[in-house]
């Protein structure tokens, strides 16, 4: 098993629809989009690709249009390696095929509120099964459960098929204490844009993106700046963009990044119920501001 190179900006890619069904010209031009701009990787099927409300085989054409058109440039992680019924997951990667997929992102369980050595076990579970490295994913705000920094370490310590942490907290004391006890090669990656540069700051390795779907080219380059130290250029693009991370999440994820993608001339805005579309105001705040940058 080979370890990809992850360090950088991933994208969460989006799924674009076009009256209900998956908008596969625009997704061609979304992947081709984002390679232009310099991203390091893609994630297609993670939340911002709305997977949960992908049925299987939806799911599966997505990511072999994505590896089809990257055709190798790109590392890809899939990202629809969540759930809160470990059988059923391990059944899916068991029965999944891996050809293009260079390593997967998995959600802790969410809903069912696990405690850490619940989470801990159900990793390990998947650990013994799946062809290619894992990250794992924390993300509290969809899951309602913490991966605590120990059950982190913990894991890492326990199988190099777990390669890094997409931590998505919030808590920059948590991926401190990471980042501090980490084993040699264990990547620690910002699941929040806001957090991106300060994660880099204290040592994380990059972040999986939502606003790079729109801005590949300016967010790549100010991870690219971080990581090689040059925090003063990092910080000048840093402050340019950010007022533009409120209006993307201000009515839910991907609702506003899909928004902005069609002020650009990406892709339609549409999503998905129980997801809906921006309301007018919204719009119109986000159009100001995307306009300005």
């Amino acid at each position: 098993m080979k370890n990809p190179n992850l360090k950088g900006t991933g994208v969460a890619v989006v799924t674009p629809f076009l009256k209900g069904k998956i908008d596969f010209p625009a997704l061609t031009k979304i992947v081709k989009h984002l390679i232009k701009g310099g991203v390091d990787y893609l994630v297609p099927l993670g939340s911002t690709g709305e997977s949960t409300l992908l049925n299987a085989e939806e799911q599966r054409s997505v990511l072999d249009h994505v590896i089809s058109v990257n055709n190798g440039k790109l590392p890809i992680v899939a990202g629809n390696f969540g759930g809160n019924n470990t059988k059923a997951l391990i059944e899916k990667i068991i029965g999944f095929n891996f050809t293009g997929i260079d390593a997967i992102l998995s959600s802790s369980p969410e809903y069912v509120k696990p405690s850490q050595e619940g989470i801990f076990k159900h990793f390990m579970a998947l650990e013994k099964i799946c062809p290619v490295p894992i990250i794992i994913y924390n993300v509290p705000g969809r899951t309602r459960s913490n991966i605590e920094w120990e059950t982190t370490i913990r894991l890492a310590n326990a199988s190099k098929k777990f390669i890094g942490i997409k931590e998505a907290s919030g808590d920059l004391i948590q991926a401190t204490r990471i980042i501090k006890r980490r084993p040699k090669n264990f990547l620690v990656l910002s699941g929040d844009d806001e957090l991106a540069l300060p994660l880099i700051g204290i040592g994380g390795d990059g972040l999986i993106s939502v606003i790079g779907n729109v801005l590949p080219k300016e967010y790549s380059s100010m991870i690219k700046f971080a990581l090689n130290g040059d925090f003063k250029k990092a910080q000048k693009i840093n402050n340019h963009l950010f007022d533009l991370h409120h209006w993307l999440y201000i009515e839910s994820n991907p609702v506003g990044i899909k928004t902005a993608m069609q002020i650009k001339g990406l892709c339609e805005s549409d999503v998905r119920l129980p997801l809906f579309k921006m309301s007018t105001k919204n719009f119109k705040e986000l159009k100001n501001c995307l306009q300005k940058i």
